[in-house]
Order: C-alpha cells, then sequence, then structure tokens
C-alpha cells in the first residue's frame, strides 16, 4: 500500500511525547520528513535517535515569538515547504476555581491559545498547495469536567479560532480542523495526579464506554486521515476521538 505522506513535508509542535509523538512516528511511517519540536533538548534528541534523518528537531516553545521565529527559519531553510502541520503542543494545569493562580491562567492560554495562533500564523508563509492543518482541542472545552475550568476554557478559543481560520484560509485551497480527543492516556494525564497518577487513569477509564483510556496512536490515526486526501471534504470541522466519553 502506498504510504500516505510519501515524499510530503510536515511539522508537529509538542512532538516529543504522548498523542504529539505518537503523530511524528505515524507520519514517519506514512513516508514524511517531520520537523518536530518540544520544549526538553533531551527529549528532542531522544526523537532524533529514534527516528534519524526522517525528523527535524528544533527546541521551540510555541508560546515565545521569538522561538516560532527560530522554528520557521529552519522550515525556510529547508526548502521544501509544510504539506501537513499539526499544531499540538499544550499544557494543563488542574485545579478548582478557588484553587486556580494567575500564573494557571497565562500559562495555559499562552501556550494553548496563543501557541497554536503563532504555529498556524507561522506556517501560512510555508504551506505547499493543498496542505492541510490539524490543531489538537479537548473534550475539555465542553466546560462539564471539574478542575479543568481553564484548560477546557483555553481549547474552547481554539476550536472557535479553528472555525474562523477555516473560512479565512478556504480561499487558498487550504484545510484546518479540529481533532478532539477524549481520555488519553499520556505523561500530561498522568501529570495532573503526579502523587497518585496510576488511581487517577483507573479512575478515568472506569468511566469510559470502552472500559479504557484512549492510545496516542488512535489519536495520531484520526490526525493522519486529517491530513490526508481522504478528508479533502472537511474544513472547520471537530473529530471527536473520545471512546464514547461524550455520550456515556
Amino acid at each position: 500500500m502506498a504510504q500516505v505522506l510519501a515524499g510530503k513535508t510536515a511539522l508537529v509542535t509538542g512532538g516529543t511525547s504522548g498523542i504529539g509523538l505518537a503523530v511524528v512516528r505515524r507520519f514517519v511511517d506514512e513516508g514524511a520528513h517531520v520537523v518536530v519540536t518540544g520544549r526538553r533538548q533531551s527529549a528532542l534528541d531522544a526523537v532524533a535517535a529514534e527516528l534519524g534523518d526522517r525528523v527535524t528537531a528544533v527546541r521551540a516553545d510555541a508560546s515565545d515569538p521569538a522561538d516560532v521565529t527560530t522554528l520557521f527559519e529552519t522550515v525556510a531553510a529547508r526548502g521544501a515547504g509544510l504539506d501537513a502541520v499539526h499544531a499540538n503542543a499544550g499544557v494543563g494545569a488542574f485545579g478548582a476555581l478557588t484553587e486556580v493562580t494567575a500564573q494557571d491562567v497565562d500559562t495555559t492560554f499562552g501556550t494553548n491559545v496563543r501557541g497554536t495562533a503563532l504555529t498556524v500564523q507561522g506556517s501560512l508563509a510555508f504551506l505547499n498547495e493543498g496542505a492541510a492543518i490539524v490543531v489538537t482541542g479537548s473534550t475539555s472545552a465542553s466546560g462539564i469536567e471539574r478542575g479543568l475550568g481553564v484548560y477546557g476554557a483555553s481549547k474552547a478559543a481554539i476550536a472557535a479560532m479553528t472555525r474562523t481560520w477555516a473560512v479565512e484560509l478556504a480561499p487558498r485551497g487550504v484545510r484546518i480542523n479540529t481533532v478532539v480527543p477524549g481520555p488519553t492516556e499520556t505523561p500530561g494525564l498522568k501529570g495532573l495526579a503526579p502523587d497518585n497518577p496510576d488511581a487517577l487513569l483507573d479512575q478515568i477509564a472506569g468511566g469510559m464506554p470502552l472500559g479504557r483510556l484512549l492510545r496516542p496512536e488512535e489519536i495520531a490515526a484520526a490526525v493522519l486521515f486529517l491530513v490526508s486526501d481522504q478528508s479533502s471534504g472537511m474544513t472547520g470541522s471537530e473529530l471527536l476521538v473520545d471512546g464514547g466519553s461524550t455520550v456515556a
């Protein structure tokens, strides 16, 4: 079977762990060269060691305009443009309204909202004909998950921006969609309960219709679909990959 992204170039931000790393691996498996970003050099080095010359690793904080400029200087230097972009970098803090700090709000919105906007905006000059963009949303955008008010609000903002950008980018033939994961077994989810992550994961899995958490590879499959020609009729859409959690 032909590789879906053979000969193409992709960008994945926040691609050193969890969903982002699964997407990088899947894109490489499908023939793409992937520019991958992360904030930790050691994690980037590990990705580069695993995937070799199929990736270009760039240390960049998505919320930092200077780092984003450096990222796209690297994209420009490769001279191949971009066929697929996955704006995935994100953070989240768990805390009830009485516990949320100004720093929690600034950090969460800085990475999730500003970082996504800077990434998509910066990619525009390099998008090849037929390019597609995917941003990572969350079922937490529904606003009904206790302790995730700030995180959920940031993901709701991303969904709203994406719908607007879909209209703006359509004349260029560029599609942009949001993948909406449900609870997925990632370091980020475990980090919500650092003292006892296994208990948290078991509790969440127990409330899932499938009886388990989602796997990062399942989200990566949806991202691949959204950047491929198989989804050519979709833009401004939200693709739920939630294990049935939103209807449970």
